[in-house]
């Protein structure tokens, strides 16, 4: 059996169906993974409603998800890095990890460490990597300096304010109030409630802003962005053509890295970094779950256990 989450159409969370497709095999260089959790993203109802057509030209039916956590049931010609039974985790760099098994590149996956478990394993690739990657990478953030984090308590703000904080910068964070506890105890040091407070008003001089929200965070960030500094986005593609004279915009796309990933897991199960855990769903639930990721501001990830 190999239940699938697919969309035949764009369209609202009614889009999404549980169909039966074909059973995988690995080719050179693959692996399949039976998969056990698999994580929600944003990306998830941004490909289902087809408001990144343009960018992610897909055919269409189509299964969602990008990232995985199972464990290995098959070994493709030339793969050494992993044996029958590993349990891993990763990024596909692609679409169709809401299935109970995928076929994958052996070089995207990383081990998964014995003490951690597959929900929390499967909350880790894109949101870890994508901070990772964000910061360091394409923001150049630096000890000392200040970086403002939009929606900084979701999964990829929950990893990047540890990681900036760890890196020896300042961290401020938006995110709802009821969130303000939880961004401190992993590193924020300053958190403002969008809601309430203009952040525009706070904030000044930020050497990087990175930005999960888009829309107006992303238009009244330019002001207060220093002069040497940028904005690293990841929810706004047209950031470019946004970007005002004399500032510096990224659009952001995570990479798959697996020897970045290894080190975070190893990371995260040895209790260095947190990857947090909102709500665990089965299958059943996905399609709702990906709707409540595209209007819901909770902290953390949500991932989707499969049996």
């Amino acid at each position: 059996m190999n239940r699938a989450l697919l969309i035949h159409a764009y369209g609202g969370a009614d889009a999404v169906s549980i169909d039966r497709i074909d059973l995988p095999t690995a080719a050179a260089g693959e692996v399949v993974v039976r998969v056990r959790a698999a994580g929600v993203n944003g990306l998830d109802w941004k490909i289902r409603d087809g408001s990144l057509q343009s960018v992610f030209p897909l055919p269409l039916p189509a299964t969602l998800g990008i990232e995985l956590a199972g464990e290995v049931t098959e070994i493709g010609a030339g793969v050494t890095r992993f044996t029958v039974g590993d349990r891993v985790l990763g990024a596909l760099g692609a679409i169709g990890a809401y299935a109970d098994h995928v076929a994958i590149d052996a070089d995207k996956l990383a081990p998964i460490p014995d003490s951690l478990d597959d929900t929390i394993a499967a909350a880790i690739p894109v949101a870890a990597l994508t901070a990772w990657q964000a910061l360091f990478e394409a923001g150049e953030l630096k000890r000392g300096q200040t970086v403002l984090i939009h929606g900084a308590a979701g999964g990829v703000g929950s990893f990047a304010v540890q990681l900036a904080r760890r890196a020896g910068a300042r961290v401020v964070a938006t995110a709802r109030g009821i969130h303000a506890a939880y961004l401190r105890e992993l590193g924020a040091d300053e958190v403002i409630d969008y809601r309430t407070t203009p952040f525009w008003e706070v904030a000044r001089n930020v050497d990087l802003v990175l930005d999960l929200v888009g829309g107006p965070a992303l238009t009244g960030s330019w002001p207060i962005v220093a002069e040497q500094g940028r904005i690293v986005s990841t929810a706004a593609p047209e950031i470019a053509t946004q970007t005002p004279t004399g500032k510096r915009g990224v659009w952001f796309q995570m990479r798959t890295d697996a020897a970045k990933l290894a080190e975070i897991a190893r990371e995260v199960a040895q209790g260095n970094l947190r990857a947090e855990v909102s709500e665990i769903v089965d299958l059943s639930q996905a399609a709702d779950a990906i709707e409540r990721n595209k209007t819901g501001h909770g902290r953390g990830k949500t991932v989707v256990k499969f049996q």
